[in-house]
C-alpha cells in the first residue's frame, strides 16, 4: 500500500483591519518599485552610469530581501510554490505583524 498523502495547503491568509491592509500594502509596494525608485533617485541625485550600478545593486539585494521575508514566513511544505509580491506582503503582515491571536490577547488585557 502507498502512502501517498497530499498535504493540505494552508491558504494565503486573509487581512481583516485596515492597518494590516495599509501596512501589506506599504510592503508589497516597498517589494515592486523599491529598486526602480533607488535608481531614480541615484540618477537625481548623482549621474546615470551609478544610476545603472545602483539599479544592478538594488536588484540583487531586493532578491536577497524578497526571499528572506518569503522563507520567515511561508510555511516549508509551501515553500516550492511561486508566489507574487503581494502574497508574500500578505503573509508577512499576517504573520508576523497583524497576529490574530496576539491581537484577542492584547484586547483581554
Amino acid at each position: 500500500m502507498y502512502d501517498d498523502y497530499i498535504d493540505l495547503l494552508e491558504p494565503t491568509p486573509k487581512l481583516h483591519s485596515k492597518k494590516c491592509k495599509i501596512i501589506s500594502y506599504a510592503i508589497r509596494v516597498f517589494l515592486q518599485f523599491g529598486t526602480v525608485i533607488t535608481a531614480l533617485l541615484a540618477w537625481i541625485l548623482y549621474d546615470y552610469f551609478i544610476a545603472g550600478a545602483t539599479l544592478l545593486v538594488a536588484f540583487i539585494v531586493m532578491g536577497i530581501v524578497r526571499s528572506k521575508i518569503r522563507n520567515s514566513v511561508i510555511p516549508p511544505k509551501q515553500r516550492e510554490y511561486q508566489y507574487n509580491d503581494q502574497g508574500i506582503a500578505d503573509w508577512y503582515t499576517a504573520k508576523e505583524i497583524c497576529d490574530d491571536n496576539l491581537e484577542q490577547e492584547l484586547e483581554k488585557i
